[in-house]
């Protein structure tokens, strides 16, 4: 017997397979589908029959339940998708998002710290203990290398090249990049897969990831934010400024203000959309890292 699959389904293994959108793009979008068909089985009206004034309503529903102009934006973006994907397999003989124009999003970047804030926090580790090696070894490196918090969990011990100076990030649709590692960051890398570091927390459980919470497991982003929290908090700054991204943030902005090239700080931060991509050159990594060296705050000793 031959199953056969919905077109939600289908258009997400599309998206999974084709075009290798993470498990967290998945997930929205998942959501965003099921959101809108389940409106339109309340109004007893089948997807496939969706109208040019059914997504009028809908959106203008939900601007009117006060969400977010990025939550708006991403459920047009997920819609407009399915249906055109839809259109083009035969599924429907109309594509009624083809006029609906791209909401506009709000800019929603968090402002970066100071410069001297930064230091006053990364400074105010101590390395007293494993939890302090560790924590003093993940913050450098969300601000030194700007990588999102889900890379840095993600980093395993094999991607560190101590010889070349280099780490091997895994980001957004498995893409991978070479960020240089900064004098300030090789310190406290060392620190932590020293003595009494790395080993000491992870004695109990074999992981290959680099950062491991106090149990020896891989560290999670949420761990990541509780770290965030109280080193912030330790440090006599205010906790709701400073966030896993405002470090990246305040990477580019820091860098860029000491004269980095945009495309060198775009390509360090390995953004990836077809914008960019338009827009941006390639940059050697021997590039990358003399402007890295040049303009990061904590690339010397």
């Amino acid at each position: 017997m031959t199953t056969t699959r919905s077109p939600a389904t289908e258009f997400l293994q599309w998206l999974t397979i084709e075009r290798g959108r993470s498990p967290a793009t998945i997930e929205a979008y998942r959501h965003d589908i099921g959101e809108f068909s389940e409106w339109m089985r309340e109004r007893k009206r089948s997807v496939r029959h969706a109208s040019e004034e059914d997504f009028e309503d809908y959106f203008a529903l939900l601007r009117a339940s006060e969400r977010a102009d990025s939550s708006v934006a991403r459920a047009m973006s997920s819609l407009r998708g399915w249906f055109g994907f839809m259109f083009d397999e035969g599924e429907i003989n109309h594509d009624p998002t083809w006029r609906l124009k791209p909401a506009r999003r709000g800019r929603s970047l968090p402002k970066p710290i100071g410069e001297k804030k930064m230091a006053t926090l990364l400074d105010s580790l101590g390395q007293h203990t494993a939890v302090d090696a560790r924590d003093r070894a993940l913050l450098e490196l969300l601000y030194g290398t700007g990588a999102r918090v889900s890379e840095a969990v993600g980093i395993n011990l094999e991607d560190l090249d101590f010889d070349e100076d280099l780490i091997l990030v895994t980001g957004k649709g498995s893409k991978q990049r070479l960020v240089p590692m900064g004098a300030t960051l090789r310190v406290a890398l060392q620190d932590y897969l020293g003595p009494g570091g790395r080993s000491e927390l992870a004695r109990t459980k074999k992981t290959a990831r680099l950062f491991v919470n106090v149990r020896g497991g891989p560290l999670s982003r949420q761990g990541v934010d509780l770290i965030i929290h109280k080193r912030a908090l330790a440090a006599g700054l205010d906790t709701r400024t400073i966030s896993a991204h405002v470090f990246r943030h305040s990477c580019a902005t820091h860098m860029l203000a000491h004269g980095a090239d945009i495309r060198v700080v775009q390509e360090l931060l390995g953004h990836a959309s077809i914008a960019t991509t338009q827009l941006y050159t390639a940059v050697s990594v021997t590039s990358l890292k003399r402007e890295y060296q040049d303009s990061h705050p904590r690339a010397h000793e």
